[in-house]
């Protein structure tokens, strides 16, 4: 049996598991019995594994580690949102928010531990990217999320987002590992069409997206559409101009037949005029997108940036509107404990 000492036990499958069980002198359904815990019950400890025996738990705690993310704090909005702040075994810290409407439970999850890219209107863009979240690390968010919804809300988790903290595309291995037991009928079993990944844009991984053929939605966040703005908010665009980002989002489309959404923040003087809407358009028409969703922005300490009036917003959409763009404008949630849009930077 090639089963290393100490390794993370959620790096085993069932079979190298079974094979551990049966190398000790065990029952090989025990190994079921683990890996239950592991990908359904939510163990956050060999300890909770309450139907193994005293000895049995001990001795998978001298063979493997189970570095399960913890709940560190907890702040509820006035509209119900609710923020955790969870801390990973060595103590870093990672924010996901449970965002719950009349029709859906939405987890919105982190896939790095800050953020090397450095969008200007993003508070994890002002915070140093410490490493990328282990895929296990990434479905124990979903996990606790789903928890919380059950405890407050009665009902599980309808939804997932990647568009909390870091750049899910610059962890794509991990993401995708952690979708694909999401989704396994021996892990949360969540359908992946209910699973929405959010980029700044990183091409290449869009292309090979499409060429994995993904079978979860994609959101390309793009707050201006032309390169000129857009360089100067999202640096990342500087290598990933609008032209190759358009090229890629349709080759995926292609490949996958999968929903692209636009997410588009509003900035007051800077994205805001009816030409940056006709701009907006254009691209639309050139890329096979459902959506495009208007965001209210949520002024963060370190940017410069604010929101537009009303009259502005609702002029802007409507221009989207009256020239066939399915667009929506989406009202930010939990601002008042910094769980909104752009917000999430460990604020206690």
């Amino acid at each position: 049996m090639n089963v290393a000492k100490h390794q993370n036990i959620r790096n085993l499958s069932l079979k190298a598991l079974e094979d551990f069980f049966i190398a000790i002198g065990e029952q090989k359904f025990r190994a079921k019995q683990v890996y239950e815990w592991l990908w359904q019950k939510g163990a956050q400890s060999f300890a909770d594994m309450s139907n193994l025996s005293k000895e049995l738990r001990q001795k998978l705690g001298s063979n493997f580690t189970l570095p399960a993310l913890t709940t560190d704090l907890v702040q509820e909005s006035s509209d119900g949102t609710i923020k955790s702040r969870f801390r990973t075994h060595e103590g870093h810290l990672v924010e996901g928010v449970l965002i719950p409407t009349d029709e859906r439970k939405t987890a919105c999850v982190s896939s790095q531990i800050g953020c090397s890219l450095t969008c200007k209107f993003c508070a994890t863009g002002f915070m140093e990217r410490k490493r990328n979240l282990h895929f296990d690390e990434i479905y124990d968010q979903v996990v606790l999320l789903n928890q919380q919804s059950e405890k407050h809300y009665g009902q599980k988790l309808s939804n997932i987002v990647f568009m909390g903290m870091g750049e899910p595309l610059l962890n794509y291995a991990n993401v995708n590992k952690a979708i694909e037991r999401i989704s396994a009928e021996d892990g949360l079993f969540m359908s992946p069409r209910r699973i929405t990944v959010s980029t700044a844009g990183v091409a290449k991984i869009i292309k090979k997206m499409g060429d994995d053929r993904v079978r979860y939605k994609l959101a390309l966040s793009l707050h201006a559409a032309n390169d000129v703005k857009r360089n100067e908010i999202m640096p990342i665009n500087e290598t990933n101009n609008i032209r190759s980002l358009a090229d890629a989002l349709n080759h995926f489309y292609k490949q996958t037949k999968n929903e692209i959404t636009f997410e588009y923040i509003l900035f007051d003087g800077f994205n805001d005029t009816e030409q940056d809407a006709r701009e907006l358009v254009k691209l639309y028409r050139q890329v096979p997108a459902d959506l495009v969703n208007i965001i209210e922005y949520n002024p963060i300490d370190d940017a410069r940036f604010s929101k537009p009036s009303e009259d502005v917003t609702e002029k802007f959409v409507a221009y989207l509107q009256s020239h066939k763009v399915n667009a929506r404008l989406r009202r930010s949630r939990g601002k008042d404990i910094d769980a909104a849009c752009g917000q999430l930077a460990n604020k206690a």
